[in-house]
Formats: C-alpha cells, sequence, structure tokens
C-alpha cells in the first residue's frame, strides 16, 4: 500500500474518520513510499520542476484539504524522486490569517503523517530582522517564537496523540546539519537563526520589530510555527528553511509589499530549489527507503 511505512502498525496523527478521505486519495496517487515530506512556501515551488513526478492532484481534489490563497503557492500533491529521493511534496499551504482554523493549516502534517513520513522540510518566505540579513539570503531554523496567539494543539487530542509536546529540539539537529552540507555543496551561505511567527496578514510595525530583535528573533513571519508543533505532536522530525525575501520593517527605508516577498523570490528561486534538491540528494543517501 503506498505510503503506509512497515515500521508503523497505524498511521500516526490522523483520525480516520476527519483525514481517511485524503490519505486514500494520496496513496492511490503512487506505489512510492517517501519518509521525506517537503512543504514549499512562498518562493520554493521551482523546486518542482526538479521533481520527476511519478503522481500528482490539486488541492480541490484531496477530501478536507484547505484551498490556497496566495500568489506563489500552486494548491498541489506530487509524488516523485527528488534528486533520486522518494518525496512527498505539498506545494503551497494555507494560512491562518487567511481565516482557515488551526486545524486546517495543518491538516497537510497530519495527512503526510498517516502516509508514513518520518521527516518533514517546512519552507518559506520570511522578513529578516536581524540587522546582518540581506534580502535573498536562507536561513535555517533553529528554533522558534510563537506569538499568533494561539497554538494548534488547543481542543480535542487526535488519535491518542500526547497533548503536552516537548519542542526542546522542535528542529532536528541532523536534518539542520544536512541541511548545511546541502547548502556548502550548492556554494550557498546558509544563516542560522529564529523564526518568529505572528498571525498576520498586515506586516509588522517598526517598534514591533525592535521588540522581536530584542526576544532573540532573526526573522519574522506568518507560517510554520503551527506545522512544526504538529509535526512533532506526531513524531516527524523536522527541518526548517527560511528564504529572507525582505527586510522586516524599520530596517530599510522602503514600503514593505508582497510584491517585493515575489520579487525576491523569483531573484533567487534557482539556488533555493537547488538547495532543497541538494538536501533531498543527502537524505536519500543517509536515509535509505
Amino acid at each position: 500500500m503506498a505510503f503506509q511505512r512497515k515500521s508503523r502498525q497505524s498511521p500516526r496523527g490522523v483520525g480516520d474518520e476527519k483525514w481517511g478521505a485524503a490519505v486514500a486519495r494520496l496513496r492511490q496517487l503512487s506505489s512510492l513510499r517517501p519518509a521525506l515530506g517537503i512543504i514549499l512556501g512562498s518562493g520554493f515551488h521551482h523546486v518542482l520542476a526538479r521533481v520527476k513526478v511519478d503522481g500528482e492532484l490539486s488541492y480541490d481534489r484531496i477530501p478536507g484539504l484547505p484551498p490556497v490563497g496566495v500568489t506563489g503557492h500552486s494548491g498541489r500533491v506530487v509524488v516523485g524522486r527528488l534528486e533520486g529521493t522518494p518525496v512527498l511534496i505539498f506545494s503551497g499551504r494555507a494560512h491562518y490569517y487567511e481565516g482557515h482554523s488551526m486545524e486546517a493549516v495543518t491538516c497537510s502534517v497530519r495527512v503526510m503523517a498517516a502516509c508514513g513520513i518520518t521527516d518533514l522540510l517546512l519552507t518559506n518566505a520570511a522578513g529578516g530582522v536581524n540587522p546582518k540579513f540581506r534580502a535573498g539570503d536562507f536561513m535555517v531554523i533553529s528554533d522558534h517564537i510563537n506569538l499568533m496567539g494561539v497554538n494548534p494543539l488547543r481542543g480535542t487530542t487526535i488519535g491518542g496523540l500526547p497533548r503536552f509536546v516537548d519542542l526542546t529540539c522542535a528542529y532536528d539537529p541532523q536534518l539542520r546539519r544536512w541541511l548545511g552540507t546541502a547548502a556548502r555543496r550548492c556554494g550557498l551561505r546558509l544563516r542560522s537563526g529564529v523564526y518568529l511567527a505572528v498571525a498576520g496578514p498586515s506586516y509588522e510595525t517598526p517598534a514591533e520589530i525592535r521588540a522581536f530583535a530584542r526576544l532573540g528573533a532573526d526573522a519574522v513571519g506568518m507560517s510554520t510555527v503551527p506545522e512544526t508543533i504538529v509535526a512533532r505532536q506526531c513524531g516527524l522530525r523536522v527541518a526548517g528553511l527560511s528564504c529572507i525575501t525582505n527586510l522586516a520593517a524599520g530596517r530599510s527605508r522602503a514600503a514593505l509589499s508582497h510584491q517585493e516577498v515575489l520579487d525576491t523570490a523569483a531573484r533567487v528561486r534557482h539556488a533555493g530549489a537547488r538547495l532543497v534538491a541538494e538536501f533531498a540528494k543527502i537524505h536519500g543517501q543517509q536515509h535509505p527507503t
């Protein structure tokens, strides 16, 4: 059965009554059994051009999966091989600021867990808080600060999973090292830092950015943290990769805009795709399936 990993007796993180139809639909796409899942955020959808596709499906054909409404998010699930490594890719994400519930925002992670994914790479576009960062830099997430005002684990627990999840090592050290190795092989400088998540959709004020810097944030964005929390609840190892697409409010004289995010992402799209592809290659070499 596609995606079902032999080491698991039952899917983790998904109740059959809620997400079972989505899992069943994805299992029909391919006989591949990926251990690596990837969620492509703003600026990373060009990774798909490097995938040898075995099966794909649009989000609107997957039961329970919310639509994506942000420019730069294609809304497709792809199963295939990236640099020879089997992968399950969700290209695009639903955001909390679009009006979706946290359950909807994180359902892709729960579906991935039920499909047998063990490692998850989350990508996003972020604003640079650290004054050393420049637009176009890439940052591996070392830790996060959740200022979204909500936690995706609030409410009834699913499938007997723990309610109180340890986030001491939310972002797996080994996966972070593999990202560092991938960056060196690609000739890219990879920053490391703390990602701070806010609810959005408005950009932050300069005063908020100064406060975030004092809290220890290096980058700010509007996603990823809920997915990380749910992934850890499901027992997945997580890596986070941000493309610094703009300097945060007060860090430059320019007004902030989503167009700037898209423009920067387009400028470094090939570098980002190479980095993710090389990470997948290393993952396949170190974690054969």
